[in-house]
Order: structure tokens, then sequence, then C-alpha cells
């Protein structure tokens, strides 16, 4: 009853359509060592990569002419100048090439104000920062204790999102090791005090390499993260929810049983095969083999056999931003 309710919610504020957002993940070298996650910069295991601008391109392109309308740019946290002015050069090419046909959502990090500035005066419009748990505690807990890895500056850099203009996203995990259920209903309060436009969350998902792996299980159960999507879809009708691949490792249809649940984002992979099995930040990734043309059509046929319409070639922009940004 809940998913249905909240299914309903979803198409009477924003419609039954599911939209797009192809993803290129940049690269996975990171400066931060959260302690959940794969890529942290003490794995010595995983094989350091970052795509070429002719990459990246190709991606773009491929989303261009798969009409997803959308892409995101997700990469392991960097901060040095190379990076960013990169990632500028990268945002205007795009724009250029697509003639400003494809929204740009970017996923990077923590940034200076002025970094995220930049990027949004080179086209970016939409930027995903995971707060991962709103709850201070929980957070030090799954981060290292220094101020490289601050939940006050995690805040700050949404704040900075958000005044500077962008669609901002965050989100967090389900499932996480001393987590009640009374956290995750004050993370759907934060999400809804703070005026988020979009979410991302999901089940927490362990990597055997990392320290928080090595002593958590992770998430089994999809009853909890739907639960959570259908709860944050009552309480805030009109924004933009994901359902994120991370459903898809306990359930081949988990992406499909969000967006019944009441999302209407998905994120299909478009970064090259040969680099997939190394942008992992929970293990048993799906599709990590698959290149662009076999994710898509996946996707396609697991939406098709549930009834559900894609949005093509359309931005999908928040309509919760939309009116936010009407009544400034």
């Amino acid at each position: 009853m809940l998913h249905q309710k909240a299914y309903e919610v979803k198409v009477a504020n924003i419609g039954n359509k599911v939209f797009l957002r192809g993803l290129i993940e940049l690269s996975n070298k990171c400066v931060k060592n959260c302690l959940y996650c794969g890529i942290r910069c003490a794995n010595t295991l995983v094989d350091r990569y970052e795509l070429t601008d002719d990459q990246v391109f190709e991606a773009a392109d491929f989303a261009l002419y798969s009409r997803y309308g959308s892409l995101v740019l997700q990469a392991g946290e960097r901060v040095d100048s190379a990076f960013r002015k990169r990632v500028t050069s990268l945002v205007k090419e795009i724009k250029r090439r697509t003639d400003n046909r494809l929204g740009i959502t970017l996923s990077l990090g923590e940034q200076p104000e002025e970094v995220y500035r930049e990027w949004f005066d080179a086209g970016a419009h939409r930027y995903l920062l995971r707060i991962e748990s709103s709850n201070p505690d929980i957070y030090s807990k799954i981060h290292p204790n220094d101020s490289l890895h601050s939940f006050e500056t995690r805040l700050n850099s949404l704040e900075a999102l958000k005044r500077i203009g962008y669609q901002t996203g965050t989100g967090v995990m389900i499932g996480l090791p001393g987590q009640t259920e009374e956290n995750l209903a004050d993370d759907l309060l934060f999400f809804k005090s703070f005026g988020v436009h979009m979410v991302g969350m999901g089940p927490y998902l362990k990597h055997s390499d990392t320290p928080l792996g090595l002593t958590s299980a992770g998430t089994s159960s999809m009853e909890m993260p739907l639960k959570m999507i259908s709860l944050l879809r009552l309480l805030m009708p009109k924004i933009n929810i994901a359902s994120t691949t991370a459903l898809q490792v306990i359930d081949p249809f988990g992406r499909e049983m969000g967006i019944m649940a009441g999302a209407n984002i998905i994120m299909p992979n478009m970064t090259i095969s040969e680099v997939r099995t190394n942008y992992q930040i929970y293990e048993n990734k799906p599709g990590v083999k698959d290149d662009a043309t076999v994710s898509k059509s996946k996707l396609e046929q697991n939406l098709a056999s549930k009834g559900i319409e894609i949005g093509w070639d359309e931005w999908g922009d928040s309509r919760a931003f939309k009116e936010s940004s009407k009544s400034i």
C-alpha cells in the first residue's frame, strides 16, 4: 500500500515518466579515505584510471544519440587545479558539441565555492553530493577523524551549491552499522528542512577492501531502501528521486522496483567496459562487463517489462527546483 500510494503521488505531482542520466565515471583517483568506499585512497588493490577527453566525448555523444537527455560526470574527489580546469573544459565542450541539448549533473565531491561556481558557469546545472548520514555521530564512524572528512564541510558545500543556483542533490546509505530507524527518519527530515531538489540514496553495500567492509555485512533486504523512497516521495512530492544501481545488487529488478516505489530517475552507465571494474564503491556492482549499448538495451527491456515510460530527450529537471526558483 505504501509503495502504491507513493507512486500515485509521484504521478499526480510530476508525471509517470522516468528520466535518464547517462553516467560517465571519469576517474577513480580520490584524495578521500572514506571507510566504506572501494576507491578510497588507501586501497592499493585497485587500478587507478582517468578517462581521456575523447572517451568522455564519445560517451556524451552516445547519450545524445541515445536520447538520454542528460549525463552525469562522476569521479573520485580531487581538488587540484589541473582537475578543476579539466572539468571546466569538459563541461564547456560537451555543451558545445551537443548544442546544449544535454543536461549536465556533476558528482565530484567537496570543492571550494569558486570551483562550484566555475563549473556552473561552464554549463553544469545539477550537482549531487551525498551526506551519507545526516547524523554527525554516524558520519564520524564511516569517515576518518580528520579535517579532510568533516561533517561541517559537507554541509557547507551543500549550502554553497544551493546558493550558486545548482539543482542540489544529496543522499544517504541505508543499513549502516548502528543506524536506527529513527536515524533514517531524521535523514528524511533533513532532506525536507534543507530543501533538496533531488535525492540519490540506496542500501549500504560492503566492499571487503575497506575497514567498514571487514566488520559489517551490508544490506541484503530491499524492504528499507524501498520504504525510504516511498516515504520521501510522500514527504517531498515534487523532487527528483534516483533509483540507484545499488538496488540491483539485491534484486536484478531493483531499479525498476525503486521506480514503482516512487523514484523517477535512473542513471545507466556509459563508462567504457575496460575500466568499469575499477570503479566499485561497493562489491558486486552490476553491469561491470557491459558496454554502454548493452547497459541501454538491458535497461530498456527491464523498464518495458514493467510498463514504465521513459522521458526521451528530456532533461527532467526537478519540479521542486523550478517552483522554488519562481518564488525567489
